[in-house]
């Protein structure tokens, strides 16, 4: 069972994964023992809550295929445990992102100090630049 939050679950049946030979540096660990794991999560066919299942659908992640799978590859361990425990955690975050609600940005004016500032500094680069000019005898 993997908890997204107090209310919502993701029975453990729900979640398929594969243990599949990892890339990379590791000697003959690699080419001998599947460490890596694939993990894949239907989001249409889960039992989370809709507005889960529309968040994370409209959601632009390159895990999320159009079909409506999260596929998540974690071979960052040489323990294939480790290596599950981390793809879990990383589907928790995916979730919890796509459902995250952002707060609204309020308009703010500049304040009348900082626009003085900013027209004196201008004032003195100009006059930096004039004196940049042919010199008159």
């Amino acid at each position: 069972m993997l908890e997204i939050s107090n209310n919502v679950t993701i029975p453990d049946r729900e979640i398929e994964m594969w243990a599949i030979r990892a890339q990379g540096a590791g000697g003959q660990n690699v080419n001998k023992v599947s460490t890596a794991i694939h993990l894949r999560f239907d989001i249409k066919q889960s039992s989370l809550p809709d507005f889960y299942k529309q968040r994370l659908l409209a959601m632009k992640d390159h895990r999320i295929t159009k079909d409506g799978l999260i596929l998540i590859k974690s071979q960052e361990s040489k323990s294939q445990e480790y290596n599950k425990m981390m793809a879990q955690e990383r589907l928790v975050e995916l979730i919890k992102k796509a459902t995250a609600v952002q707060k609204a940005r309020r308009e703010t004016k500049p304040s009348r100090s900082s626009q003085r500032k900013r027209m004196d500094k201008k004032t003195q680069r100009g006059n930096t630049k004039a004196l940049r000019g042919k010199v008159s005898y």
